[in-house]
């Protein structure tokens, strides 16, 4: 056979071997996956489980919470003349009093709430439920115009019109709140007094169609609440200051605050709203509410009821949250390290078996199963400690042996050490992780790429000499 033709065939074959290997490699880290996707299904359900937690203290204690209002309404019944038949067939004319009806909603011309929350917390099993007590005062200023009757021979009929305060869930009422209108302090009744809706209300004397109602309204209210508090601007104006010890808060709702403080110390927040920067008197008109549902929901970044001022107290280590993003770059350590074992398998003719891949490709995968799992008994930080030494410590002293040598075995023990120190960086830098990590994958592939663009390839895919 020519010489140019058997090196040819040498080179094909060479080629072909390495090709396989790769697949090999790529074959591995798919199945990899499957592993990993049980994992992150086992976080998910962890993450069911705490939520129902959260609901099931709701149920005993209190859910989100919030305050809408105070809203005015006053009732009214047309008074109509008809004209009916008598019993002779005689044409009479009639007043009758059960005409059209509606009612008249009123909201205050300025609002300004004050509110102070202290957090808790409720066990339930292994889940910590945050929760807080607020104290508010929430001072409201009416002036407004009773509409004067279009037919002072038919006036209408005015019912007792009632002043009205949304609670999100009264369970969490601590104590019987106090009202008072111009100083004096009024019995409260249950209800918002208004299409059902839960709350508080007080009735007020009929007023003359024509007159005006002004009267300043003061409300202390003390709540407990879960992880959430929403307050629903429906004044002209509203002022909004909210205070608390707790260090990580979220602002969401449809306004962000106008001045914040976020300290170790606590946080506060101060928004000025006006009516014609939001729609949430319009809503209301139209039937919206406010519900332990609703500021759930805008806490979780949805909603579909009024527009509010919303607060969350976030766990910036929720080992659940923390525990999914890092199941995210499982992947990601498991092709480094079958990337590691490719090029030393080549570079110093080793014969690492698919089995060996695989057993290591576990290893790593189990790690993310023991972080969620000694995180729901001990601080985040110290899980990632425990079960990146217990992962590194086994795949360490297990591939001193595959790779057949001590300081190979040392070396590789040492790259995950610095993988897994980059992904608690990742995890724990929540605002400037896509720029971490995405600064991190280029590191790795430009020192891979570096280190090997001498490698001539198909000399690497030689079989090792036999001795």
């Amino acid at each position: 056979m020519p010489r140019g033709h058997a090196g040819a065939l040498i080179r094909r074959e060479r080629a072909m071997k390495l090709a396989l290997k790769v697949l090999v490699v790529v074959l591995m880290t798919l199945a990899i996956l499957v592993p990993l996707a049980m994992i992150r299904g086992v976080v998910h359900d962890r993450q069911v489980y705490r939520a129902e937690a959260v609901q099931a203290i709701a149920r005993s204690e209190a859910g989100a919470q919030g305050i809408a209002g105070p809203v005015l309404v006053v009732p009214w019944t047309e008074i109509v003349e008809v004209e009916e038949k008598d019993a002779r067939g005689d044409v009479v004319r009639t007043v009758r009093r059960d005409g059209e009806s509606g009612e008249w909603v009123f909201f205050a011309q300025d609002a300004a709430f004050t509110a102070r929350l202290a957090p808790y917390t409720r066990r339930l099993g292994l889940h910590e439920i945050r929760m807080y007590a607020l104290t508010g005062n929430l001072r409201a200023r009416f002036d407004v115009q009773v509409p004067a009757d279009a037919d002072p021979a038919l006036p209408r009929r005015i019912g007792q019109p009632w002043l009205g305060y949304g609670i999100a869930d009264v369970r969490g009422l601590r104590a019987a709140p106090r009202l008072r209108l111009d100083g004096s302090e009024v019995a409260l009744q249950q209800g918002q007094g208004h299409r059902g809706q839960p709350g508080v209300h007080v009735r007020l004397p009929v007023p003359r169609a024509g007159t005006s109602l002004a009267f300043d309204a003061v409300l202390d209210v003390e709540l407990a609440g879960a992880e959430a508090f929403a307050f629903a601007p429906l004044a002209t104006r509203n002022h909004v200051v909210v205070e608390s010890t707790w260090p990580h808060p979220q602002f969401n709702g449809a306004f962000l605050p106008r001045e914040r403080s976020t300290s170790a110390s606590g946080f506060r927040g101060e928004w000025e709203v006006s009516a014609l920067a939001t729609n949430a008197q319009a809503q209301y008109r139209g039937g919206q509410g406010l519900s332990s549902t609703d500021v759930a929901a805008v806490r979780d970044g949805g909603g579909n009821g009024l527009d509010v001022v919303g607060i969350s107290l976030v766990d910036p280590v929720n080992p659940y949250v923390q525990a999914d993003r890092a199941t995210k770059y499982g992947v990601l350590f498991v092709l480094l390290t079958f990337v590691g074992f490719f090029m030393l398998e080549l570079v110093k003719q080793l014969r690492i078996h698919p089995i060996q891949y695989g057993l290591v490709g576990l290893a790593l995968s189990i790690f993310f199963l023991l972080l969620v799992a000694l995180s729901e008994h001990i601080a985040f930080g110290w899980a990632y400690l425990a079960a990146s030494v217990a992962c590194i410590g086994l795949l360490g002293f297990y591939l001193a042996h595959v790779l057949r040598s001590t300081l190979r075995g040392g070396g590789f023990a040492a790259m995950l050490a610095l993988l897994y120190a980059a992904l608690y960086g990742l995890l724990v830098s929540e605002d400037n992780a896509l720029v971490l990590g995405a600064g991190l994958l280029f590191v790795i592939l430009a020192a891979l790429m570096v280190a090997t663009r001498r490698v001539d390839w198909y000399q690497l895919a030689a079989p090792a000499p036999k001795p």
